[in-house]
């Protein structure tokens, strides 16, 4: 029987606020005797504990960086969502809901969709309350700018540095109680187990990654906060730190893992330009508002841009297919992200892809530069067009930009109730290491929404259900099942580094980048997804017998870091793939070559698939058990996606 998701009764727009007062509260005088550990200091677990030491719980954050301020939220560049409606353009609770919906294809939660949407309109306020520079119009009210997906204006921003800028604001609040001793800060300690007693989460194993400690934290609860795990594609537009390690091993201890195939590709990526990368860039969504998407209309022309016998500026305007606007017409280069990644790698497909590699197509600014000018687009996007600039050598504000979709944001993750607790009883996950908000694609300015979300305004009020239910007696690390896990810890250590192979990490982890970009990526298929199982359980067999570390794991040593990361994405990685294997239809970010309508568009099978598929552990090179959660609709109709 699956674990009950806890959605409250009652109409939609009601149920938060009447889960708020349902919910069992601590008492001010006992939160002071709960300690909660949250793992992971970005958007959503620096706003979750600052948030709950503010409410008077001692709370041990942690980090493998050397400050809070490193976490990859810093590099979300475009906004974050809000209905406030300040356009007065149409927007409201319920189409920030419907269109996060109709975005992640039907595939995600009503109750928490719509949660997400009204606590929304709160994160702006309590941002601006920190000093988060929005940018303002004229008159000095915040202004907002479109994203995919919607056709209204809710995107609130602060230039093209939009993450970085959030995260300072929750950084500082938690700051603020680090000074106050409510939050003591572990930097540089990396988590590598999850202590279970008695069924409940009860602590942590670490790693001190500079000393090579390893270290047992206990806790009455643990949040985990920690991110996507785009990175299983070696190849991503993540920082190359982040990882999966933590969800994972919260996994094997029993959190279920819910939609892992679905990952999303971001179509406005700068190209791979050769093997020597280890990660690739992100140029903001945010440019689609006034960049224009297009490729050559025939091959040939393509051709001879390719091979430099023309530039592009040689091509006229009859030349030239703007396929977003021609395929839809309502929504134009604003559509979402899994629809106009698709599209681009189906012109590059035809042979009309722009650069060296043909795998790229343009996103051209000429037209709003022409229309107001070089300085008004720099105030807009001015660092990002230096980015792009600095990486490629090409001035965008006299030829387009070139781009081509890459990984860059994972829906699926560690299965949660309308509390955020997994199905391990005290442990929690937020932000992006959960499944709840996005389903089968997010809709671009969510991510920074969902992590604050979280953070700020859902955990504080869930986690409280949870502990008034547990006695507010010190948790401490005496119990046997931290030894036990700090054993097993030891031992997949030492077994790491005792193999004494050939080959090293990455070279590991670059192999399991090409099959599931190659069989998991941007299209799938019954033979290929096969073909690719069978190709990670034999790559997972030559990494355990082949590879080769250098150092100790008594000092600082990157190469086993890395080693115990690739470890977990081999095993999740088949997940992965299993997860799409089974899912026989196409929905957003999943998208099933056997599946789909005669224009290319994505085949839902509602009758069939509309559930969460949440995998359950079973042991090592055992398949793991499906548990499926029905999604049910009441305030929307399914329906066939169209943004034509």
């Amino acid at each position: 029987m699956f674990q009950d998701s806890k959605i409250p009764e009652g109409p939609l727009a009601e149920k938060w606020e009447k889960h708020k007062f349902n919910v069992k509260l601590v008492n001010p005088a006992n939160k002071r005797k709960y300690d909660i550990i949250v793992v992971g200091t970005g958007l959503a677990g620096g706003a979750a504990a600052a948030s709950l030491a503010e409410l008077g719980y001692n709370v041990k954050a942690f980090t493998y960086h050397d400050s809070p301020r490193r976490a990859h939220s810093i590099a979300a560049q475009g906004g974050i969502n809000a209905a406030k409606n300040y356009q007065n353009d149409g927007d409201s609770v319920f189409r920030l809901f419907y269109d996060t919906v109709k975005g992640g294809d039907y595939r995600a939660r009503e109750a928490n969709v719509y949660r997400l949407a009204q606590v929304s309109v709160n994160i702006i306020d309590q941002c601006v309350a920190q000093g988060v520079p929005f940018a303002r119009e004229y008159g000095g009210l915040l202004a907002n700018r479109s994203f995919g997906g919607a056709q209204v204006s809710r995107t609130f921003y602060a230039r093209g540095q939009t993450g970085q800028q959030l995260l300072l604001g929750a950084y500082s609040a938690l700051s603020r109680q680090i000074a106050y001793g409510k939050v003591k800060m572990y930097t540089r300690s990396e988590m590598l187990d999850l202590v279970v007693v008695d069924g409940q989460a009860r602590g942590i194993i670490t790693r001190n990654l500079i000393t090579g400690e390893i270290e047992q934290h206990a806790a009455h609860a643990v949040v985990l906060a920690t991110g996507g795990y785009g990175n299983v594609f070696y190849l991503s537009t993540n920082a190359k730190y982040c990882n999966a390690t933590a969800a994972w091993r919260a996994h094997k201890k029993g959190a279920y893992f819910a939609n892992p195939c679905f990952t999303q590709i971001h179509p406005t990526c700068i190209p791979v330009s050769g093997d020597y990368q280890s990660k690739l860039t992100l140029m903001s969504e945010s440019l689609r508002n006034d960049g224009r998407v297009w490729v050559p209309k025939t091959v040939e022309i393509a051709e001879r841009l390719r091979k430099g016998e023309i530039t592009v500026n040689d091509i006229t305007e009859e030349d030239r297919d703007y396929f977003l606007e021609r395929k839809y017409p309502a929504f134009g280069n604003l559509v979402p992200r899994d629809v106009a990644s698709r599209n681009a790698k189906q012109m590059c497909d035809e042979g009309r892809g722009v650069g060296s590699s043909g795998l790229a197509v343009y996103l051209d600014f000429a037209d709003i530069i022409k229309r107001t000018g070089a300085n008004s687009v720099s105030q807009k996007y001015g660092n990002l067009f230096a980015m792009y600039e600095k990486i490629t050598g090409e001035d965008p504000y006299k030829q387009p930009m070139r781009i081509y979709p890459a990984v860059h944001y994972t829906m699926g993750g560690l299965w949660v109730d309308y509390n955020l607790q997994t199905t391990v009883p005290g442990l929690y996950a937020t932000g992006e290491c959960n499944f709840s908000d996005h389903g089968a694609n997010r809709l671009g300015a969510s991510a920074l929404m969902q992590g604050l979300a979280d953070g700020y305004f859902v955990i504080p009020y869930t986690i409280g259900d949870q502990l008034a239910q547990t006695p507010p007696t010190p948790v401490t690390t005496q119990h046997p099942a931290f030894a036990e896990a700090e054993a097993q810890v030891r031992a997949r250590v030492n077994k790491l580094m005792s193999i004494n192979g050939t080959r090293s990490p990455g070279e590991f982890h670059k192999a399991l980048g090409h099959i599931m970009w190659e069989y998991c990526g941007m299209a799938r298929s019954a033979e290929g997804l096969q073909h690719a199982k069978q190709e990670i359980q034999k790559l997972r067999r030559e990494f355990w017998s082949d590879l080769k570390l250098a150092g100790t794991d008594q000092e600082l040593n990157q190469m086993l870091e890395s080693a115990g990361r690739v470890a977990d994405f081999l095993e999740l990685g088949e997940l992965m793939v299993d997860d799409a294997l089974h899912r026989n239809e196409s929905c957003g970010g999943h998208f099933r070559e056997e599946y789909q309508t005669p224009e290319g568009e994505a085949l839902r099978d509602d009758e069939n698939f509309a559930y969460v598929a949440a995998w359950q552990y079973t042991g090592d090179n055992q398949p793991e058990i499906l548990n499926k959660e029905e999604l049910t609709f009441e305030n929307v109709k399914l329906t066939q996606r169209s943004y034509k």
